[in-house]
């Protein structure tokens, strides 16, 4: 087993413990519609940046940054007692622009797509109007 290894495995299980506490135990009105879309822990397992996505506008998603942060001392400790390390790792949430981005791409091909489909196809002259001349 690789060191490398350690912190990925990490953070799936607090990916996991995390989904399942927002999901039960955490009531804030404030967190909304939330999914967790990755964790990244350091390796040397201090740190875990944990990546979200929400539904909403920036002041929803202000205010999930908020209840989150409210949400995040109870959330740590819960993660120490479910998961037992020797050190609890620093719990940071992170807004993922990335899939906002991909979203918007998304949609740019799409738009793309139904213009071509609208756009008036030109004149292509089939076989039988080749064979005449």
């Amino acid at each position: 087993m690789t060191q490398g290894y350690r912190p990925e495995r990490v953070g799936d299980q607090i990916r996991a413990e995390l989904s399942d506490l927002l999901a039960r135990e955490v009531h804030d009105p404030g967190i909304g519609f939330i999914t967790l879309t990755r964790v990244r822990v350091s390796p040397d397992l201090q740190v875990a940046r944990v990546y979200y996505t929400t539904l909403g506008d920036a002041r929803a998603r202000k205010e999930t940054a908020r209840a989150l942060q409210r949400a995040t001392p109870f959330l740590r400790h819960q993660i120490g007692q479910r998961l037992r390390l020797r050190r609890v790792p620093v719990v940071e949430f992170v807004f993922d622009e990335s899939v906002e981005g991909q979203d918007r791409i998304e949609r740019i091909i799409q738009e793309l797509h139904e213009a071509e489909a609208a756009a008036p196809q030109p004149d292509q002259p089939d076989a039988n109007d080749r064979n005449r001349d």
